[in-house]
């Protein structure tokens, strides 16, 4: 009952949630894990589409566990932006989010208060923690100095959504620190 009561409370606050940012809000990332392509939209205009991205090397879908290679689906917004990462520039997502939270407490994946941290963080506009069993730190990043073949003939990662340099740099033009990004 405690929980349900919690859950209830999580829902009204999370849709009072302040964003990270200023970003501008018309202004959101579609990225496709299936063709492999991030649209950058305006509203519903799609603006500009960037193509070869690379996702995790087990595909895209439900992460099980920190290390499991998986990019998660669902949707996030930019927590943090790292401009000196090894990856050129490092965009990093609001991952996990409170559904998945929610899934890995059904699943007995995380605890209760695992649980309570990830969902305080969303609702305070905040970054939820990086390092639970859910895994974390990811984003979406550039090559820095890797292998451009590589890139274009697999999927490498971790779980993050990886561009090419260029590509990072022309993105870095539409989004900010509280970008909506869909990832499907």
């Amino acid at each position: 009952m405690a929980r349900n009561k919690l859950l209830s409370i999580l829902l009204l606050c999370f849709c009072q949630m302040p964003s990270l940012s200023m970003a501008d809000q018309d202004v959101w990332l579609l990225v496709d894990t299936v063709n492999l392509n991030m649209e950058i939209k305006k509203g519903e205009k799609t603006i500009a589409v960037l193509k070869n991205i690379a996702i995790g090397r087990n595909g895209a879908g439900e992460k099980l566990h920190r290390g499991d290679d998986i990019t998660p689906l669902g949707n996030f917004r930019i927590g943090w932006i790292n401009e000196k990462s090894p990856f050129r520039k490092f965009y990093g997502l609001t991952y996990p989010s409170i559904e998945h939270a929610d899934s890995a407490l059904k699943a007995g994946k995380i605890d209760l208060d695992t649980y309570e941290s990830i969902a305080r963080a969303h609702i305070n506009g905040q970054v939820p923690p990086q390092y639970t069993d859910l895994g974390g730190q990811i984003g979406i990043h550039g090559l820095g100095s890797g292998n451009l073949g590589i890139h274009q003939s697999m999927n490498w990662t971790h779980g993050c959504i990886a561009l090419t340099n260029d590509q990072i740099d022309q993105l870095s033009q539409w989004i900010e620190k509280g970008t909506l990004v869909t990832v499907k």
